[in-house]
């Protein structure tokens, strides 16, 4: 139906001819409602009296309603392509999400902390701390001075001070059949097994944000200080993913594991064929360096 010849009926006045009327306004009808049974004696309706202008505007109106009103079946299919789309794009958009959220975590806990071992150094006249300077276990207590503290898991494995929360927040070992100590809270990079938690072994406390900090000292001259950085409760607890080790150098630096000068090379130990229970120690530096390695993380 053509608006020109509408806007004739409705500006013509009541000296229109009325059969011509009838017969156009059973034309628009009908083609409005040609599937409603219930309208089969439309003729009904319309009578050629002096309010026929009155009946055009209710037709026009009703023309304009039919027009921009969908179908049952066109709202059905309409939701059910979204749902479609929804299926393949949210997982995708969630993962993204996820990965943006722990890589924002690793670099935050990273400054944090570097921040920390500042405040030991300005607290020791200057003196990076190093290594060499802390004896066996020593380095704990004097790096958890300088945080947020919620939960103090002492050595998490024997000690634990804060025994109320320690099951809930604080990461337990265990020991297989040939005695290597693991825990079951973690697996490595390409999730294959669990990992040997013997490099988070000596001292660990959870901050008020949920994260989790993990001290090695148990040899002379050898630091590593670990971070899950969302904590236990939260997936994917993968070495690598969101557990993430770094390594205090001589110089009072804080190294992310995998860097040159650091214990475990990214090449052997952040890869994704490798069985060995260090798998993924080495991926911090990449974590923090390589624009695309989060992109290309396994989930």
């Amino acid at each position: 139906m053509k608006t020109r010849t509408i806007t004739e009926f409705q500006t013509g006045g009541i000296n229109i001819d009325c059969t011509r009327l009838f017969v156009r306004l059973k034309s628009i009808i009908y083609g409005l409602f040609r599937n409603n049974k219930s309208l089969q004696n439309y003729d009904n309706i319309l009578k050629c009296t002096s309010n026929n202008e009155k009946m055009i505007n209710k037709v026009v109106k009703l023309e304009v309603k039919m027009k921009t009103a969908f179908t049952m079946a066109e709202v059905l299919i309409t939701i059910g392509i979204i749902g479609v789309v929804a299926a393949m794009t949210l997982p995708s958009l969630i993962s993204k999400h996820q990965k943006t959220e722990l890589e924002t975590a690793l670099k935050k806990n990273y400054s944090v902390m570097q921040q920390a071992l500042l405040k030991m150094q300005a607290e020791n006249a200057g003196v990076p701390p190093s290594p060499k300077i802390y004896s066996r276990q020593e380095f704990k207590d004097l790096y958890i001075k300088q945080f947020n503290v919620l939960i103090d898991c002492g050595l998490g494995s024997t000690d634990v001070t804060d025994k109320e929360n320690a099951a809930e927040f604080c990461v337990t070992e265990q020991l297989d059949d040939s005695n290597q100590r693991y825990t079951d809270h973690y697996k490595t990079f390409n999730k294959k097994s669990q990992i040997d938690n013997t490099l988070i072994n000596n001292g660990q406390f959870v901050l008020t944000d949920g994260s989790i900090i993990f001290i090695e000292n148990w040899d002379t001259g050898r630091i590593y200080i670990s971070v899950d950085v969302n904590g236990i409760k939260k997936s994917p607890n993968i070495w690598g993913h969101d557990l993430f080790t770094f390594q205090l150098m001589d110089d009072g630096r804080l190294a992310p594991m995998g860097m040159e000068g650091t214990a475990y090379s990214e090449d052997e130990y952040c890869s994704k064929t490798s069985t060995n229970k260090f798998n993924g120690v080495g991926c911090t530096s990449r974590a923090l360096n390589d624009k695309k390695y989060w992109d290309i993380l396994q989930r």
